[in-house]
């Protein structure tokens, strides 16, 4: 028995848990409260998806044809599946398992061909040996496998269930539900297969755990319909067990609640942060009391939806609400896919990541396209580099995994640099990547101790790719800086993805065909390795979806009763972006794949668009500016490296000698010397040790400097001379 069953519905992941629950058992524990929780997405998915799965499947489509073959009904895709149908239940375990971790040597039987069934998606392979030429044989056998479960998927999709999808389901239900009507309608149908096998797992878990209080977390408007399946079964099935939602789509969509028929499925509903709502509402589940203080909490009462906000205590900081806790989850059970045989894109899909956040909402918080007036982003709050440390070392502990996905807005850069530092002076190894903002403090230096410390990559919203619309975004960057910092990362060995938007209120056609020949330099150039491009989306608690009048829009007006965020508009130029999108995401694809850059833009589009007026060789060019040579006197010293060799000798000129030093540097990939000046280079020795990442001094640039002319003479010709700039380009790093 515990006191709390945690639940995510499905869909969200497929190789790791979506981290809500983890990040509340976690704070459950520091209150001794028991919980336990599950991930239903990945459980349905490995019902679904084995030889009994599949094998239920062909035999529903029986079934519901009355035992007669296939039809003309179905396309050809579809029953040449169903006419493989013997193949599939045959080889769908042992895939699995691969995807698993678990059988890796099926990786070779899987490329050599013939073993897995190929239908439609199996047609974008043009040419494999190109595409994973960078990636390797169990990755192109990820790949292989990820087109056989997406076929697998259509074939449910067009047969089963249409709502289906691998990170979403019903979807459609959730998007813009000004009005509970349609999904209110959809509970009343009978169970679909997927909510069959939802329902007699989650069936078996209550029999076990026999929770007081259910929280199901709905992150996403795909979460949605299994949210309010499982609240329905568990009302009409357990009804002494209280139900609540919260998480992402709640946060964001049901803050105008006022439907009161959502209440036949869940007691409560919690907004925002959801450490303290979640007490209160145990504390009410599990007392006499008739009444007690609320903290951001919909409720019934007299038939009237109420929100309670009554509660004096403030929130936990993030220091107090502990490390996240991933038992009980399936960890070793997740399944790795790669869509796309691109390395980068390839982390939101393969491999289990620990995820953790260095920040609380973000520091920057004023890009008018994102929700800056709620609390997720709006209260800002960084955690300390100590305890985020400890907090890996306890997840790393407990789940025998040391990959770290930071699930930030955006990573502030001083907290990143302090992370890195405590990750090296603990020798830890562990890998990680983030979402961040591509500002100048990104320097090269920050970037190769980000390396050093295990970061892989980074993603980052270039959005849309026009100086004049990244300041009325607000975005506080220009494409300049992007090219520079994205070209620092690279250069480091960190990989960038970028998001990319379209039809940002009032851009042109030609701001649009701009954006995307920026894009293509970004990639042909190297700096950029993945990207995504996204339409425009106004949301209710953005600038632009509060303020649309001076964005040059016109938002259409709905009663609300039941979900608000997306918010359908006409932009005042009356350019249709849509027709953009399919020119915009091939373009990219082609990109990403390191190919078609002497295309023309015309080529990507079925309709005349202008030429770019972006000349061919401006990010070339952004890339050529003279790098800044003041050294800040706060910057701080660091030295990555180890104890150099020395060896001082003798050097003579026109009768007179003196002494020099050779410094010989053992990197991980090579050796390289330094000359100097004898007593320059005994100096150097000297500082080097002070300042090494594993010293607990903290040295800054002028204090070196101070140090430095105590016996010597001008330091800044030693700092900038050639022997030092050779070191400073590889382990001596200005922060």
């Amino acid at each position: 028995m515990k006191d709390i069953l945690l639940i995510t519905p499905p869909f969200t992941q497929l190789n790791t848990p979506y981290p809500a629950t983890a990040y509340l058992k976690g704070f459950l524990n520091t209150k001794n409260i028991s919980a336990f929780q599950m991930d239903l997405g990945i459980e349905v998915i490995l019902e679904l998806f084995s030889k009994k799965g599949l094998a239920e499947i062909f035999c529903h489509i029986e079934r519901s044809r009355d035992a007669s073959p296939i039809t003309h009904h179905l396309s050809p895709n579809t029953q040449r599946i169903y006419s493989l149908k013997d193949d599939y239940i045959k080889t769908i375990d042992s895939t699995i398992a691969f995807l698993q971790g678990k059988n890796p040597s099926l990786a070779r039987q899987i490329c050599s061909g013939n073993f897995l069934p190929e239908a439609s998606r199996f047609e974008q392979l043009d040419d494999m040996e190109f595409a994973f030429g960078s990636m390797g044989m169990q990755d192109k056998a990820k790949h292989l496998a990820t087109l056989y479960l997406e076929d697998l998927s259509d074939f449910i999709v067009e047969c089963v269930d249409e709502n289906f999808g691998f990170s979403r389901y019903a979807e459609r239900l959730g998007r813009s539900a000004n009005s509970f009507d349609e999904l209110y309608q959809n509970l009343q149908n009978e169970l679909t297969f997927i909510d069959k096998i939802t329902i007699k797992i989650l069936k078996q878990r209550i029999e076990e755990i026999q929770p007081k209080l259910v929280l199901i977390s709905v992150p996403f408007p795909g979460n949605l319909y299994s949210a309010f399946r499982c609240a329905q079964f568990l009302k009409a099935n357990f009804p002494n067990i209280k139900t609540a939602m919260g998480g992402g789509f709640p946060n964001t969509e049901l803050r105008e609640l006022k439907d009161n028929r959502v209440f036949e499925f869940f007691d409560y509903i919690t907004l925002d942060d959801g450490e303290l709502p979640v007490e209160l509402v145990y504390d009410f589940v599990t007392s006499s009391e008739v009444e007690m203080p609320l903290k951001r909490t919909f409720l019934l009462e007299n038939n009237q939806v109420i929100y309670k906000n009554n509660s004096t205590r403030h929130d936990y900081k993030q220091s107090e609400v502990g490390t996240p806790d991933y038992s009980d989850l399936l960890l070793d059970k997740y399944i790795s896919v790669i869509e796309v045989a691109n390395p980068m894109h390839s982390l939101w899909s393969d491999g289990r990541w620990n995820k953790l956040t260095m920040a609380h909402g973000c520091y920057w918080g004023k890009c008018t396209f994102c929700d800056i007036s709620l609390d997720y982003i709006k209260i800002y709050e960084p955690i300390a580099a100590k305890i985020l440390v400890d907090r890996m070392e306890e997840l790393i502990a407990q789940t025998g995994e040391n990959g770290f996905h930071f699930v930030d807005e955006a990573a502030p850069p001083a907290l990143m640099r302090e992370v890195a530092l405590e990750i090296i002076k603990r020798k830890l190894v562990v890998t990680w990547w983030t979402n961040i903002r591509f500002e100048k403090s990104f320097t090269a230096d920050l970037c190769l101790l980000l390396k050093e410390s295990g970061c892989i990559a980074v993603s980052g919203g270039l959005e849309v790719a026009s100086d004049r619309l990244l300041e009325l975004i607000k975005k506080g960057v220009t494409v300049e800086q992007v090219a520079q910092v994205t070209r620092n990362f690279t250069e480091s060995g960190i990989m960038v993805h970028a998001y990319l938007m379209y039809g940002y209120p009032t851009q042109t056609i030609q701001e649009t065909v701009d954006s995307l020949e920026m894009v293509r330099q970004l990639f042909e150039l190297g700096v950029l390795q993945s990207g995504f491009w996204h339409q425009f989306a106004m949301t209710a608690h953005s600038p632009v979806g509060m303020f649309p009048e001076e964005f040059g829009v016109i938002p259409e007006q709905n009663e609300i009763t039941f979900a608000n965020n997306d918010i359908n508009f006409t932009d005042k130029t009356g350019i249709n972006h849509d027709k953009f999108s399919y020119g915009l995401k091939k373009s990219l694809f082609n990109y990403m794949h390191g190919i078609c850059f002497d295309y023309d833009l015309q080529d990507w589009f079925d309709f005349k668009i202008p030429k770019t007026k972006i000349p061919s060789d401006y990010i070339y060019n952004c890339l050529q500016k003279e790098q800044n040579f003041n050294t800040k006197p706060n910057a701080k010293i660091v030295w990555l490296g180890g104890k150099p060799q020395t060896e001082i000798f003798t050097k003579s000129k026109k009768g007179n000698s003196w002494e020099m030093m050779k410094v010989t540097f053992h990197s991980k990939t090579q050796n390289f010397d330094i000359t100097v000046n004898a007593n320059e280079g005994k100096w150097l020795v000297e500082m080097l040790e002070k300042v090494s990442v594993y010293s607990n001094s903290k040295v800054i640039f002028s204090q070196l400097k101070a140090d430095f002319e105590q016996e010597l003479e001008d330091f800044e010709l030693f700092w900038y001379s050639k022997p030092m700039q050779t070191l400073r380009s590889s382990m001596l790093l200005v922060l």
